[in-house]
């Protein structure tokens, strides 16, 4: 195998999460439905609102990548929800399945771009760098998942 799809086979597990940290998948699994949009006393937001994050900013990295036309949500407001809780369980399970299909779409992406050519539309960067961004972001708001989870004693050891 050469080096450039060893890369990009690293590059997927990190995107996936579970190999030196908990995937989403993981830091979901389990959770109670009243704790979605439960808010702990000090922190500014709830699993929801996470989620939501993770949703809205993978996609916008993920659509940034593939399409010069492309318009960013505004920061930080468009990037986050006002919500606490989702309206129902529809909209989480749809929120999960976005991120999920996102995930693949650009794993897709990862694996039939030159992943060091520059994004044309972008200021420098590339398909790596949205690779490495994507999986350092969610792995950040994963770990937050999970405090919440231990604070709301809804975590298993």
């Amino acid at each position: 195998m050469d080096t450039q799809n060893i890369l990009i086979a690293e590059l997927e597990k990190l995107l996936r999460g579970g190999s030196a940290h908990a995937g989403l998948d993981d830091a979901l699994a389990g959770l109670k439905p009243e704790h979605r949009g439960k808010k702990i006393d000090n922190l500014p937001y709830t699993i929801w609102q996470l989620v939501e994050h993770i949703r809205i900013a993978q996609w916008d990295m993920l659509e940034f990548s593939k399409d010069g036309a492309h318009k960013s949500p505004k920061w930080p407001d468009e990037y986050w929800v006002k919500e606490l809780a989702p309206t129902n369980d529809a909209a989480w399970d749809d929120s999960i399945k976005q991120i999920n299909k996102d995930m693949e779409e650009f794993i897709g992406l990862l694996k039939l771009a030159d992943i060091y050519a520059r994004i044309p539309h972008g200021d420098g960067q590339n398909i790596l760098r949205e690779a490495l961004q994507i999986a350092d972001h969610c792995g950040y708001h994963v770990a937050e998942i999970i405090v919440i989870r231990r604070l709301l004693g809804d975590w298993r050891s």
